[in-house]
């Protein structure tokens, strides 16, 4: 077991007394490329990371969920909004399934950090949803499983999120991406080599929090349904760039990104697989800027952090998750990262930033049970 599954099992045994009939983890994830256009029907690049969410799981006992990182205990059958949301919202869902996901208590314990976008909700979420289809002998395949925790997060927790986190928690693959279709659910795996290339993945959390709940992000959902509805498709997924002339205003800008992010993601995918990092990063920072000016979701801590990659070497560099804060990422050569992060330092002190934290970051493996 990982560092996080065994904090999960002995927060088990020492809070309920017992050893757990299950535990599973998840990971985090950062996207490399395809930022809001999964809620639009388009296409995503993400990767797990080697952070993870563990949930030990058994069925006797009181109906209870206890936290090891915060050491509090929440009833399983109740509403409130902490942590607890994510695993009530799993066993919700289920249920709304038709899966009698009832009758049982949980650990948790991880090491996703936190309101940072690397999506530490989708992890709890994939975790639960797995641990839970082991206990219960569900046998659900890892999509139907991504589909319930988007359930529990658009209808329970209430941020109308798209598919893309829950996915790559529960399908990546070591060392490789996660091309996702989020229109049809297809996914396909496509091989990084950022190790054989020289290159490792960089992360700034710039520490500026972000909820998804209170930010604009339900705002920005609700405008890329009116551009789609204006230009009589579906979803932007449909829309071409010729397109956009029929637009204007606030819904011309988001539906400007969406269009062209979704041709970055393919483009990027072209890159990967032949080996082509230069193109790779070009298209990282192209979607920055597009995040930048026409989604307005960047903040000023994140664009500086693109900047100064750029400046130390960074083939590429984007902010990752919804925005408003959060992370961005960074392609680095080997030995340049340490740079990077004492430039960052100093800048982002210069202007009254939050002292930043960095991570490198291995493309991992998607959620387990192991145990």
């Amino acid at each position: 077991m990982r560092e996080t599954e065994n904090r999960a099992r002995e927060a088990y045994v020492e809070k309920f007394g017992g050893e757990p009939e299950v535990v599973a983890s998840a990971p985090g994830r950062i996207n490399l490329i395809g930022e809001h256009t999964d809620y639009n029907g388009g296409f995503v690049l993400p990767c797990a990371i080697d952070r993870r969410i563990a949930v030990a799981a058994g069925r006797d006992g009181e109906e209870l969920l206890y936290s090891a990182d915060f050491d509090r205990a929440r009833p399983l059958r109740h509403k409130d909004d902490s942590w607890a949301k994510y695993p009530r919202g799993v066993a919700w869902a289920l249920r709304e399934a038709g899966h009698d996901a009832d009758g049982f208590r949980a650990a948790l314990a991880g090491d996703v950090p936190r309101a940072s976008g690397l999506s530490s909700s989708a992890a709890i979420e994939a975790a639960t949803a797995l641990a839970l289809d082991a206990l219960f002998g569900f046998g659900l395949d890892g999509k139907t499983l991504a589909r319930i925790c988007q359930r529990a997060e658009n209808e329970y927790v209430g941020v109308q999120s798209g598919i893309m986190d829950q996915y790559a928690s529960l399908l990546c693959e070591a060392g490789s991406a996660l091309l996702i279709d989020c229109r049809s659910l297809e996914a396909e795996t496509v091989p990084l080599g950022l190790q054989g290339a020289g290159l490792s993945l960089v992360v700034c959390d710039t520490r500026v929090e972000r909820g998804l709940a209170d930010t604009g992000y339900n705002d920005r959902r609700a405008s890329c349904e009116r551009a789609a509805e204006t230009l009589g498709v579906e979803q932007l997924r449909d829309a071409t760039e010729e397109d956009l002339d029929r637009l204007s205003g606030e819904e011309l800008l988001r539906a400007r990104h969406v269009v062209t992010e979704n041709a970055r993601v393919t483009r990027a995918v072209e890159s990967l697989r032949s080996k082509d990092f230069e193109a790779f990063g070009h298209l990282m920072y192209a979607s920055h800027e597009s995040m930048r000016d026409d989604y307005e979701i960047s903040t000023p801590e994140l664009d500086a952090f693109v900047e100064i990659a750029g400046d130390n070497g960074a083939p590429g560099a984007r902010l990752t998750g919804a925005g408003f804060g959060g992370c961005a990422i960074a392609l680095m050569p080997p030995g340049n990262s340490e740079t990077l992060a004492e430039a960052c330092r100093r800048v982002f002190a210069g202007r009254g930033f939050k002292e930043p934290v960095f991570y490198e970051f291995a493309p991992s493996a998607g959620a387990e049970v192991v145990g």
